[in-house]
Order: C-alpha cells, then sequence, then structure tokens
C-alpha cells in the first residue's frame, strides 16, 4: 500500500483529492474520458466476446440459436440484480470517497459483497426452476429440441451468478473510488476465458490444420459451462486483489446487517426493479415473436441482434460508468455543479461515438449478420432488419445510458426506473404488439416499436437529469 491507502498495481484516475482551484480549471473531457476509456476498452473486449460467443453458436443448428435467443430474457433477468448491487456499490462508495471518508468506503464494501453473495446464492436456484419452466412459455410448442437446449443453458449460466455478484459489486468499489483500469485488467482476464473455454467446451475434438484441438462436443450448454467457469475463476481473483486497494482483505466478510442492508437497498432495490422490468419486457416481447410469421428466425435473431447492437453502444456503457462514478464523487465534495457539468459531458460524447459507428452499422447490417449466423440465413436477414431500425434511434438511446447512469450515481435510482417502465411497459410492448399483430406487420413491425421506445427513453433521461432533483438524493 501507498501513503494514503491507494493501491499500488492501477493508479486511480481519482485518487488525489480535486480542490477548489483545480475543479474551476479543470478539463471535463480529460477528466471523463480518465475514467472512461479503461471502461470502454473492457466492453469493446466484451463486444467481440459476444460477437464470438454468438458466432459459435450460430455454427451450431437453429435449434440452438432459437434457444439461446429465447434464454437471454433469463439470463439478463437474473443478471440485473447483480447489476442493480453494483450500482448501490458505486453510488454509495463514490460518495463516501469524494468526502474523504475512506473508513466508510471500506465497510460499504464488505457490507455490499456480503449482501450479494447471499443473494446469488439464491438466484443460483431461482435459475434452475426458470431453467425448467421458461422454455414452455417463451418457445413454440412443437420446437422440443429448443426447449431442452434452452434449459441446459440456463441451468448451467446459473452456477455463474454468485461469482457474477462478487465480480459487479466489488467492480463497482472500484469505480466509485476512480479505478476503471483494475476492473478492466481482470474482467477482461474473464473475458479471455470464456473465449478459450467456448472454443473448448461448444465443439467436439477437430482437426485444424493439421493440428487436434479437444473438444468436449456439449454444444449450446458448453456456452453456459464456459461462462460460469470463467466468471468464478475472475471473481477469486478479485477477492485476491482486494488486499492490495485501499478495501483491504475480502476473504472474511461480516454479516450483512439490517441497517446497511436497508441502506444498500433503499438504492439497489429501484435500479433492480428497473433491469427486471426491462428484462420481462423483453421477455413478454419475445413473446410477442413467437406469434410473427417464421417465428424462429426472429426469436432467433435477438440474440446476435443485440450483440452488433452492442457494438454501437459500448462506448455509451464506457461512458456511463465513468459519468456515475463522477457524479458520485462530486456530490461528495459538494459540487453538484461539478457533477452536472460531467455529466452532460459524457452524455455528449456517448451520443457522438454512437451515432458515428451507427453509420457503417446500418449499411453493412447484412453481411455482419451472415458472418455472425452461417447456418441460418433467414435469421441473419431478419437479424439485419433489426438493427437497421434501432441505428435510426441508437444515438439517443447513448444519451439513455449516460443520462441514467449518472443518476444512478447521484443514488437516485427511481427516476431510471420509472423511464424503464413507461417505455417498456407503457409503449414497447403495447406498441410491438399492435404492429406486429394488428397491423400485420410481423417482426418488422416489433422492431419499429423497439427502435422508437429506445429514443424516448434517451429523452426522457435528458429531461430528468436536466430538472436537477437527483442533486438532492440522500445515500
Amino acid at each position: 500500500m501507498q501513503s494514503g491507502g491507494y493501491p499500488r498495481p492501477f493508479e486511480m484516475a481519482a485518487a488525489t483529492p480535486v480542490l477548489e482551484h483545480d475543479i474551476a480549471h479543470e478539463n471535463a473531457s480529460k477528466v471523463v474520458w480518465a475514467l472512461a476509456w479503461p471502461a470502454v476498452a473492457l466492453n469493446s473486449l466484451g463486444v467481440i466476446n459476444n460477437l464470438l460467443d454468438t458466432g459459435f453458436v450460430g455454427r451450431l443448428q437453429r435449434e440452438a440459436i432459437t434457444a439461446q435467443g429465447a434464454a437471454i430474457a433469463v439470463v439478463f433477468l437474473l443478471f440485473q440484480v447483480a447489476m442493480a448491487l453494483g450500482t448501490a456499490s458505486t453510488a454509495i462508495i463514490s460518495r463516501a470517497f469524494g468526502a474523504k471518508e475512506l473508513h466508510e468506503a471500506r465497510f460499504a464494501n464488505l457490507q455490499c459483497l456480503s449482501l450479494s453473495i447471499v443473494i446469488g446464492m439464491f438466484l443460483a436456484i431461482v435459475c434452475a426452476v426458470m431453467g425448467l419452466v421458461m422454455p414452455h412459455v417463451l418457445l413454440p410448442a412443437e420446437n422440443k429440441i429448443a426447449m431442452d437446449l434452452m434449459t441446459r443453458y440456463v441451468i448451467a449460466f446459473g452456477f455463474s451468478l454468485p461469482a457474477q455478484h462478487i465480480i459487479q459489486v466489488f467492480a463497482g468499489a472500484l469505480r466509485g473510488v476512480g479505478d476503471t483500469k483494475s476492473p478492466m485488467v481482470i474482467s477482461g482476464l474473464q473475458i479471455l476465458l470464456h473465449m478459450t473455454f467456448n472454443f473448448l467446451l461448444i465443439f467436439k475434438t477437430r482437426v485444424v490444420g493439421g493440428i487436434t484441438i479437444p473438444g468436449a462436443d456439449m454444444g449450446l450448454a458448453g456456452a453456459g459451462t464456459a461462462f460460469s467457469i470463467s466468471s468464478w475463476i475472475a471473481a477469486l481473483i478479485y477477492i485476491a486483489y482486494g488486499r492490495k486497494t485501499l478495501f483491504g482483505s475480502l476473504w472474511r466478510l461480516p454479516r450483512p446487517t439490517t441497517q446497511w442492508a436497508t441502506r444498500i437497498l433503499r438504492i439497489a432495490f429501484p435500479a433492480a426493479i428497473m433491469g427486471i422490468v426491462r428484462t420481462a419486457a423483453m421477455g413478454v416481447f419475445i413473446f410477442v415473436l413467437k406469434y410473427v410469421p417464421d417465428a424462429s428466425a426472429a426469436q432467433g435473431a435477438v440474440r446476435g441482434g443485440f450483440t452488433i447492437e452492442s457494438i454501437m453502444f459500448m462506448p455509451g456503457f464506457g461512458l456511463s460508468m465513468a459519468a456515475a462514478a463522477l457524479v458520485g464523487q462530486s456530490l461528495g465534495m459538494g459540487r453538484p455543479d461539478r457533477a452536472e457539468k460531467l455529466g452532460w459531458t459524457a452524455g455528449h460524447y456517448s451520443a457522438l461515438v454512437v451515432l458515428v459507428l451507427s453509420v457503417p452499422i446500418f449499411i453493412f447490417a447484412l453481411p455482419i449478420s451472415n458472418l455472425l449466423i452461417q447456418s441460418d440465413h433467414l435469421i441473419a436477414q431478419e437479424m439485419a432488419t433489426m438493427i437497421r431500425y434501432l441505428c435510426t434511434t441508437e444515438f439517443l438511446f447513448g444519451y439513455s445510458m449516460v443520462m441514467g447512469g449518472a443518476l444512478q450515481g447521484a443514488g437516485d435510482t427511481v427516476r431510471p426506473m420509472w423511464i424503464s417502465i413507461i417505455t417498456l411497459w407503457g409503449l414497447r410492448i403495447p406498441l410491438a404488439f399492435a404492429l406486429a399483430i394488428t397491423a400485420g406487420l410481423g417482426a418488422t413491425g416489433a422492431w419499429i416499436a423497439m427502435a422508437a421506445t429506445q429514443g424516448i427513453a434517451g429523452l426522457l433521461g435528458m429531461w430528468f437529469f436536466k430538472r436537477g432533483r437527483w442533486k438532492l438524493v440522500k445515500v
């Protein structure tokens, strides 16, 4: 440990307290990108991972592609709780760090981790149950093979949930104190491991260029197993790394106290509800696709479509993480004006970068889709159509991500929750049903509804941030 208790391996962007004079003359762009670039780099690896994951599964039979497309609703639903606890961790710890209350930051991290492990273990059991039930709800009744594959995939994924809670919470804590480089390295390693295990577990043993490559021939279940194994390795590395940071050893965690659990869940609960609302809406959206012509192709397009879309919003996600930490730290310093300035700076950059990336993806949507899904051209064609509609409003989604992250960094998780409820359940689902089923537009109607409502979410995010009531939230 260095003097002041800051971590040695990676220099933290906000490790040195910001003086009043420094704030008045700081370059907002430099401050934002100092925290954002490692998160953007990590998300870039994540995009590559998702592309390879989709490409691997895209070489399996159509039933596997359809099963993974439907499973995305279950996977996202359970993953949202881990994300919500990570949001609470960043909000509480960044505020304490900005106020120079390092003891509270350390104890908050221990309490967040302890609570997250308990919740993660419970959700692993829930995931197993959902793996048995949800295939019958989401998939066409005649597609028994896809149902079986989805069950195997979801159960294999469920083993990762306790590890994912550890990862999200401690990575959120590190971002809260301005360290986005350490999560980049550790989670980047997890992504590389995931790619490797995918390669070894999905396919059977084969000979490539005269070299025998071993394979477990597990198919879609291998993809879920690969994710779980890599998640647990990364979680253990995060815990071991804790002693090198200002947080100290993480091997012995205290019991979650009622007081701290209440404080954490007060922030995490609306964020979790938002995630559940979003994922449940995705499940209903996939359910709507069940009744369009060639439902299997439409449902199979969802997973790959989101993977391609992630190329566009990847920088926005990194800027959202930076905005959350900087807004929380600024409020801890007693500088809401700085928080607002940095939040808008991150939002504008997000929209600009997303817009630049959207243009070539719109143009080359079909070739990219054909590259990912080589076993079924109908799925690839539907995927390209979905992507082109999303491209039209993606820059507004860039604003939505960052303004939502800024609000959550302030501890205001209620307004982002309402944005999700309004845009998804109030608008997207009814509009998708009306256009796809009632108006007879099929999957195209669903894609139009998705594009329109993500644009509205961006406008609402900017409006709520502009109103400024997040400046008064207590954490």
